[in-house]
């Protein structure tokens, strides 16, 4: 290889399956083995009115389920339909999945957390015909939320809530077939994450999202009929996709955490005696830093799965000593459905520290001079490309920003910068939109703020450009402090950056918060942290002279 180039590796076949298919098949020869587990806060209520919150399905127990579900779509929505679903991780989200992909029924995911303004949003752009939601959850009114939103959406035409889910999806009685759904149909209407601003809907189809899954979880080892904890949310493919999808193929059980909560995860995987957990960086980093961890038996636990956003080389090193296990890093996007690249459990340990691996199979790669278009040489940085049957089949209704985005050669421009060394593995070094210009010089964010994780003063970090009247844009970093009465000295931290870097990329502007502004799926949103630096929202720490 001379240039940055991958050819898909066609070994492995694309599958010529639906997400209902998929689980159809894991019904027919695994029926009896547990496929769903629901783990939830002790005495928490169940969000779906369901008497426990403990709740298991078998595979045969959840096609059933997913069967009437979808019966029961049919009364109320016509195949192609979209239905936005707007809930925490609750077992019903997944068999409303299942129960939508039967009936040919497309999912829009919502993030929960969202206000009245962005659901708005995304039933408007979406052209959803109906709503399901939870009733309230985190102490937020979802039901007052959702009917400040729906008001003079035409299409709109049902809302559901998840309470009365036992009263009538479960006692619907199945009439007539199913009908035919294709591998090319759309399966969901996955929106962006927001980290830059207005989010678009990522329109994929089953093929790629389940043929996704299966190439994941193979390079992964998940062993067959073991067992995944999770509480990756399920609005986000890392959920939907990865988590339920992945399992299935080794008929393995998902246990679904309700939400994010150290003790719960880390209870969970010791109950359910996991064989992998999986989780953004900073969910690893707050389980890590828990006072109980090590109380936890996590024996059984050999694989640690993470990605969404750059994974420190210090915390893959920290994450395999503690928790005694094998670690792998994904790297994808929404519109790829989801994972691109992956490192290996039996990769080295500076491969898996410092890159995110090779592209899994059926997928080509290049990276690109983001001026030119052309394939810069190994070694080279560029924007990553990718070209495969995972790609999304556009933005919903947005023609414009899909040709934005999608080439006349059918490349897929990530907006990733990265370099591949000669072996395929790819190593992310930022975003184009992220690149700090400081004076003329290309900066890029992720080798900062790797250097100051290594700080153990600092429990997260990210860094960003600033508007500045000299340099254009300077560089300031924000971190989260281990300990929040001990925040590391800014003579520490430019010390520590000088022994490493170039002097122009040592942060000029240093501030501290308690939490990083994140998406749902767990990126931070630098978007809104220069607008928090901008009303003075975040404190300043005292800069160090140039």
């Amino acid at each position: 290889m001379d240039l940055a180039y991958w050819p898909a590796d066609t070994s492995r076949p694309v599958l010529d399956l639906s997400t209902g298919d998929l689980l159809r098949e894991a019904a027919r020869d695994a029926g009896d083995q547990t496929a769903l587990i629901e783990a939830a806060p002790p005495g928490t209520p169940s969000p779906a009115g369901a008497e426990r919150t403990d709740r298991r399905w078998t595979y045969r127990q959840l096609l059933a389920d997913a069967e009437q579900c979808g019966h029961w779509l049919l009364t109320r929505f016509a195949p192609g339909e979209r239905i936005t679903v707007w809930a925490p991780n609750i077992p019903e989200w997944i068999i409303l999945q299942y129960g939508a992909a039967l009936a040919g029924v497309i999912v829009v995911t919502a993030n929960p957390a969202l206000r009245a303004a962005e659901l708005r949003y995304v039933l408007e752009q979406s052209r959803s015909a109906g709503l399901f939601h939870t009733a309230e959850f985190r102490g937020s009114d979802m039901t007052a939320i959702a009917r400040e939103a729906m008001p003079g959406l035409p299409e709109l035409r049902a809302t559901f809530c998840f309470e009365d889910w036992q009263d009538t999806v479960r006692t619907h009685q199945a009439d007539g077939s199913l009908p035919t759904v294709r591998p090319s149909d759309p399966a969901q209407i996955q929106y962006t994450s927001g980290t830059t601003g207005f989010p678009k809907g990522a329109l994929l189809h089953h093929r790629g999202l389940v043929t996704n899954a299966r190439f994941m979880i193979d390079r992964t080892q998940l062993p067959d009929r073991g067992a995944m904890v999770s509480a990756m949310p399920l609005f986000h493919t890392a959920g939907c996709a990865m988590g339920v999808l992945g399992s299935v193929h080794q008929r393995a059980a998902y246990v679904l955490c309700q939400l994010f909560d150290p003790v719960l995860v880390l209870t969970a995987a010791q109950d359910h005696h996991a064989d992998l957990l999986a989780g953004v960086p900073t969910m690893l980093i707050a389980m890590l830093s828990h006072p109980e961890f090590d109380q936890f038996d996590l024996s059984r636990l050999s694989r640690v799965l993470s990605g969404g956003s750059p994974v420190p080389p210090e915390l893959v090193h920290r994450v395999e000593r503690r928790f005694g296990v094998q670690f792998t890093t994904v790297y994808g996007q929404t519109e790829l459905s989801p994972v691109v690249t992956q490192t290996s459990p039996d990769d080295s340990p500076d491969d898996k520290a410092t890159t995110v691996g090779r592209p899994l199979p059926q997928l080509e790669i290049a990276v690109r001079d983001p001026v030119t278009g052309d394939t810069v040489p190994i070694g080279g940085q560029g924007e990553i490309c990718a070209r495969g049957y995972q790609r999304m089949l556009g933005y919903f209704d947005m023609p414009e920003r899909t040709a934005e985005t999608v080439d006349r050669d059918g490349w897929l421009h990530t907006g990733d910068l990265g370099t591949m060394d000669d072996r395929g593995y790819l190593r992310i070094t930022g975003r184009l939109k992220d690149m700090i210009i400081r004076g003329g010089e290309n900066i890029y964010a992720t080798e900062i703020e790797q250097v100051l994780f290594t700080h153990p003063g600092i429990r997260d970090v990210t860094v960003l450009g600033l508007p500045d009247p000299t340099w254009g844009e300077i560089v300031a970093a924000v971190l989260v402090p281990a300990h929040p009465d001990q925040i590391p000295a800014v003579t520490e931290l430019h010390q520590l950056c000088r022994a490493h870097l170039a002097p122009h990329k040592t942060p000029t502007r240093w501030f501290h918060t308690a939490e990083l502004p994140l998406t749902g799926s767990g990126k931070i949103q630098k978007f809104r942290l220069r607008d928090q630096i901008h009303q003075a929202d975040v404190e300043e720490l005292h800069s160090e002279p140039q």
